[in-house]
């Protein structure tokens, strides 16, 4: 971004914040104070609501008081319940009764929980409920519950009442309808809403965030054979929409005023700018000419500003520039002859441990006696000739620095037998081969592939950390994307394995994780590989054990 920009968005930065943080600290304001009265009015709603629900229930329960003292004195009520006659009286009782006291559900239960006489459905005769007081009860004696009528069920506000009649407990349950006029006589304000929720209904996103919302729950029963008591949701909302429009006006007078404070100072900082980013854009096109390999650009200036000193500034940093350039082509001159001879370091021990190990085995054979000796030198001579013709290649190679490696073909089970045999008995690991005949040529140098096989060898011994554990070697056919037989060379080990952290760094120069490691022996696989155009895998598992494949591309690839 150019200078001219940002001393625009500088100014009108600095004439539209505070414009813009006025107007939102008033919008806030505004909706947070007329939010609140709004709360008010639904608070003060639902206690009106609850007392007006008491009210219900109130009435509720003298009415059912009435009919329960009607009932006792009821001879043939009493009659035709204990000795079972009159069966149409007692059909029809809570039904006339329903009606007289103006209740929109009445039903009458013996002390067996059967029904002996129901307003609201007739049918209900000697159909057994017993649930139903027990939970009015539980809940304090109201509540909502769903009432059967031959067309449909309805909800209800019931109330439980009960009547002693010839030495038997009789429970009376009546109740008024909650309907859609039963909830609209509970908000006598247009701009507020009741609405009932009952489980598991839950009051919608979109009716929390463009309304007021007040909650106040009342007892209700569910219905079927596992009927409980849980809390049913009367919902009072105040919808937002004056909010929303006393809002859109003063966003509009805001926006216009914004912009009009931002034409301002914009043409104000278009002025300022112009008189400023000229000698800025002069310094920056001399700087641009700066570069590593070019610095001897001269920065000077007679200016006594700022201007003046930034150019003077940019000359002293350009011959400081000059003096650490020379420094830095030093540097990295020392830190490749680093890396070369670490690299040679290590490719040097690892030709040197076969040849450590003969002489151990030739020391430990001449305390045995001149049979012994010369039988072990016999025996190892090849490794030791081995192992020196092996650091001889590696001078060779390393005399040119960076050798191609040779396109010849090589026997891979061969190789895998040779560098088997110049490790040796480990005296804890068991070194085993599992060579498939018949395996094609790898076409690569035996060099390249005895020195992959070393360091991943090397590699499965040191997991192990001395302890007894395994190492097998394996090889096997592989095709090739072009349809050529390839080689694939397997190291799995049963040692500590790798997490995912060790993994994403395994190949890393100079990362390693054992005591006195110089951190390149993957990474020269890695390369090694990649040279003979093969394919490197790792397969690892914390406390398992590591799996190392290489695929090589055969000899007719």
């Amino acid at each position: 971004m150019s200078f001219r920009s940002r001393l625009l968005l500088g100014f009108g930065a600095v004439a539209l914040v505070p414009l813009i943080v006025f107007g939102l600290r008033v919008r806030v304001s505004m909706a947070d104070r007329m939010t609140a009265a709004y709360q008010q009015r639904v608070t003060a709603l639902v206690s009106v609501i609850r007392a007006d629900l008491d009210r219900q229930s109130g009435a509720i329960a003298s009415r059912l008081d009435a009919l329960t003292r009607a009932l006792a004195v009821d001879n043939a009520f009493y009659a035709a319940a204990r000795h079972g006659g009159e069966r149409t009286y007692l059909l029809d009782y809570a039904g006339d009764a329903m009606h007289l006291a103006g209740l929109q559900m009445l039903q009458i239960q013996d002390d067996q929980g059967r029904i002996v006489s129901s307003g609201h459905f007739r049918n209900e005769y000697d159909r057994a409920e017993p649930e139903l007081p027990r939970l009015l009860a539980a809940a304090g004696g109201t509540a909502l519950v769903w009432a059967r009528t031959p067309e449909a069920p309805f909800l209800a506000l019931a109330r439980l009442d009960s009547v002693q009649i010839g030495g038997r407990r009789f429970t009376v349950v009546g109740g008024v309808a909650v309907d859609s006029s039963f909830l609209a006589r509970l908000a006598p304000d247009s701009e507020l809403a009741v609405t009932l929720a009952l489980p598991p209904d839950t009051v919608a996103a979109r009716d929390t965030a463009a309304h007021v919302v007040s909650i106040l729950t009342q007892a209700f029963v569910t219905e079927g054979d596992s009927a409980r008591l849980v809390p049913a949701r009367i919902v009072v909302t105040h919808s937002l929409a004056s909010l929303a429009a006393l809002r859109r006006g003063v966003e509009l007078s805001f926006l216009a005023a914004v912009l009009a404070t931002g034409v301002i100072a914009l043409l104000l900082a278009a002025w300022l700018s112009a008189r400023i980013s000229r000698p800025l854009a002069e310094l920056a096109a001399k700087t641009a000419d700066v570069d590593v390999d070019r610095l001897d650009v001269s920065f000077e200036s007679d200016r006594v500003d700022e201007i003046g000193v930034l150019t003077r500034l940019l000359g002293a940093m350009t011959e400081r520039l000059r003096a650490g350039a020379a420094r830095l082509r030093e540097a990295e001159r020392r830190l490749a002859m680093g890396d070369l001879a670490r690299q040679v370091n290590h490719d040097i021990k690892n030709g040197l441990i076969p040849i450590r190990n003969v002489f151990r085995h030739f020391a430990e054979a001449a305390g045995e006696g001149p049979e012994p000796l010369a039988a072990a030198f016999r025996e190892r001579r090849e490794t030791v000739e081995s192992s020196i013709s092996y650091l001889e290649r590696l001078a060779s190679n390393y005399a040119r620095l960076y050798p191609r490696p040779a396109r010849e073909s090589c026997d891979v089970n061969a190789v895998v037998r040779e560098t088997l045999g110049r490790v040796g008995d480990t005296g804890i690991a068991e070194l085993r081969m599992e060579l498939v005949d018949g395996v094609p040529t790898a076409r690569t140098d035996a060099l390249v592939l005895r020195r992959i096989l070393e360091n991943l060898i090397g590699n499965a011994l040191d997991s192990l950390a001395g302890a007894t554990g395994r190492v097998i070697v394996s090889t096997g056919r592989t095709g090739s994307g072009n349809g050529e037989p390839g080689v694939r060379i397997t190291v799995a080990d049963t040692g500590r394995g790798m997490t995912r952290e060790e993994l994403n760094r395994a190949f890393d120069d100079f990362y390693t994780t054992k005591p006195g490691g110089t951190g390149l022996g993957l990474s020269i696989v890695r390369r090694l590989v990649l040279d003979a155009n093969g394919v490197l895998r790792v397969e690892t598992q914390p406390g398992t054990g590591t799996r190392f494949i290489v695929e090589l591309p055969g000899a007719g690839a």
